[in-house]
């Protein structure tokens, strides 16, 4: 498996993956689906872009990017996608770990994740397992596709 940072050619993959959780509804806040002209434009907007990347073919992303700006620009935030048919063979952790790096590196100095599901427990495993801690408990922060409501768990790590 190799990480590394996207290519243009990597677009239609990349688009195609993160559109499968965006439309899954039940991870990403994002509600609109990336085209070829949006995605590009998107991708290309972050501070880093990371592929995962198996036998030729893209089977993950990560975005990484700023949280906030000014006084608290030194803190990143970044999101996940791993091909639907490729999960449970530890493309996430290979990612985050990745992501770490490349955020340390960039000059980033704490790692937030804003709305992770609550009932997202893979995810929240992993990212604990990877010292991440969590934050507390949003109520009813994240509306599921299917228009109900389930809590959020804000997670950072120091880089």
């Amino acid at each position: 498996m190799l990480i590394r940072e996207y290519r243009q050619e990597d677009l239609p993959e990349i688009i195609a993956i993160w559109n499968d959780v965006v439309e899954e509804g039940i991870a990403f806040p994002q509600e609109d689906l990336l085209d070829e002209t949006t995605g590009a434009v998107f991708f290309a907007s972050q501070s880093y872009t990371g592929v995962a990347e198996h036998d030729g073919r893209i089977v993950g992303l990560y975005i990484l990017h700023p949280n906030n700006v000014g006084r608290c620009g030194h803190i990143c935030n970044a999101s996940y996608a791993v091909d639907a048919s490729c999960r449970g063979l530890h493309i996430g952790e290979q990612l985050v770990t990745d992501c770490l790096a490349q955020a340390k590196k960039i000059g980033f100095r704490v790692l937030q994740f804003n709305a992770v599901v609550e009932s997202n427990v893979h995810a929240r495993h992993l990212y604990e397992r990877l010292g991440f801690v969590q934050l507390g408990t949003i109520p009813e922060g994240f509306r599921m596709k299917d228009g109900h409501y389930e809590n959020i768990c804000p997670y950072y790590r120091v880089l």
